[in-house]
């Protein structure tokens, strides 16, 4: 069953990279900059951010706007990435009642595409690195490692709420209030030592971006590894919500016919 699962995807693989491009394609289509606004919107975000929160509400941190850009770049990317896909099956209903096509890949090439732009939008973070004096450390090599552990994550939600939203499509919505408690729970554009002790405890075990976007802080502002504690931590949920939201799509892929 294995076998013929990785022959299905080496099949579909043209189609997979097919729709990635489009889909990047799309994305700047008719746009003057084009893929420079890959680098420019986040930019632009963190320097209104960096002023308001450094200006208005006072946050004392070092580095801000490499704080701020790290969290923002991260936390887009899954915000993104999970909010397409909830649509991805449903959004391609027409093709999937005229032909057989693996329901996975259209999943997998949502959370490809938004994972290629922000590769792209890295660039503003190199940018941030420069000006803010950043020093550059051999810790930077982990950050592939760091960028998995979020890909995977997210991909592991993003099966989930597809094939979840295919049954019950008011999860869009509960999805989207989920979300805006989710970002405030996150240090993104606050210091973690300002929630209260048993927040930051909570925080820190359950939920799976302050990991993330902490490791990738800790190498770049501190320029030394981070801890293995919070690595395992990351990892764990990483390959918890793969397999989970793997299971709950293959479990289910048979029915979305019938309701699409």
């Amino acid at each position: 069953m294995t076998n013929d699962r990785i022959n299905t995807l080496k099949k579909y693989l043209p189609l997979y990279r097919e729709l990635v491009s489009t889909d990047i394609k799309l994305r700047y289509r008719r746009s003057f900059l084009g893929y420079i606004w890959s680098v420019l919107n986040p930019l632009l975000v963190m320097s209104i951010m960096v002023f308001v929160f450094s200006h208005m509400f006072r946050f004392n941190i070092d580095n801000y706007p490499v704080y701020l850009i790290i969290g923002q770049t991260l936390w887009n990317f899954m915000n993104e990435a999970t909010t397409r896909s909830e649509w991805s099956i449903l959004g391609n209903a027409n093709l999937l009642k005229k032909t057989y096509v693996p329901k996975y890949i259209f999943v997998l090439s949502t959370v490809s595409s938004v994972f290629v732009n922000m590769l792209f939008s890295l660039a503003a973070m190199v940018i941030v690195f420069i000006v803010c004096g950043i020093h550059i450390s051999w810790n930077l090599l982990f950050l592939p490692v760091i960028l998995v552990q979020t890909f995977i994550f997210t991909t592991g939600m993003s099966f989930f709420l597809a094939q979840g939203c295919v049954f019950f499509r008011d999860i869009q919505y509960i999805y989207n209030a989920v979300l805006t408690a989710w970002m405030y729970a996150t240090p993104i554009f606050y210091p973690f030592d300002q929630l209260p002790a048993l927040l930051q405890t909570i925080v820190k075990w359950l939920n799976p971006m302050y990991s993330y976007i902490t490791q990738f802080r800790v190498i770049a502002l501190q320029g030394i590894f981070p801890d293995w504690k919070l690595i395992a931590i990351g990892m764990f949920w990483a390959f918890f919500f793969l397999l989970f939201g793997v299971y709950r799509f293959w479990h289910n892929q048979d029915r979305f016919i019938l309701y699409i």
